[in-house]
């Protein structure tokens, strides 16, 4: 599981997570809506070791992110992360791309390298395009290329930072249903998402963030349905 154990994060005089506590057990997916500016991803960048934590703890599977004794590029191999840009290498296939991961930081052998990533890429749907050039693809092709690439680490932590937030309306539901195809097969996932419609349908629970903080965390019937904050009363009236 993650354990978030009262988180604070600053960006220079900007206290961007305001002791967080929060835990997400195996298999469950969290989602996490919210305004700009209101946190969301810097915890799922927290969460990786990708951002430094000013105070609190973080634990994947009872190791601490933040130690100083924790190898950090092992622990990454545990927890998937996809961006929104999916910053795919433009001279490599989108093959080749999945393969390197693996074989880089897992010193996987080749054939085994690009059995995984086929594996991957037929799972997402582009069992297709092995051989093309990421610049010949959709964007919402690159943004499933990126989720094949995390999978390819065999992660148990999938983190979402708002994946479909740079794509054009017509390829958002390809790359969501991605997600909920990845929701059913029982992987653990945070999700930072501005889709509603995609929050209320995965997810296990939602979690408001509001200006550092966690204002409210429920079921997504209940979250939806009948929030019980003023805030997430009117970010919800805000985003219908």
């Amino acid at each position: 599981m993650i354990e978030i154990e009262n988180v604070r994060k600053s960006f220079g005089a900007l206290e961007v997570l305001k002791g967080i506590n929060l835990t997400v057990s195996k298999g469950e997916v969290l989602t996490v809506i919210g305004g700009s500016g209101s946190g969301k991803s810097t915890l799922l960048t927290c969460i990786n070791g990708l951002e430094p934590i000013d105070s609190g703890r973080i634990l994947v599977d009872g190791t601490e992110v933040h130690a100083r004794s924790t190898d950090l590029n092992k622990l990454r191999t545990k927890i998937g992360i996809v961006f929104q840009q999916w910053n795919a290498f433009p001279h490599l296939t989108v093959l080749e791309n999945v393969m390197l991961a693996p074989r880089k930081v897992l010193r996987m052998p080749k054939a085994k390298a690009e059995e995984v990533a086929v594996k991957q890429l037929r799972h997402v749907g582009l069992g297709e395009k092995l051989g093309v050039y990421p610049s010949r693809m959709s964007g919402g092709q690159q943004q499933r290329m990126a989720i094949a690439r995390a999978l390819a680490m065999s992660p148990s932590y999938m983190l979402f930072d708002e994946v479909t937030s740079a794509l054009d309306p017509m390829l958002v539901g390809e790359v969501l249903d991605t997600l909920r195809m990845l929701a059913s097969e029982g992987m653990t996932m945070i999700c930072v998402t501005h889709e509603m419609k995609f929050a209320r349908e995965v997810s296990d629970r939602v979690a408001f963030f509001h200006q550092g903080v966690i204002a409210e965390i429920a079921p997504p019937d209940q979250l939806f349905s009948a929030p019980q904050n003023p805030e997430t009363q009117k970010f919800l009236a805000a985003t219908h």
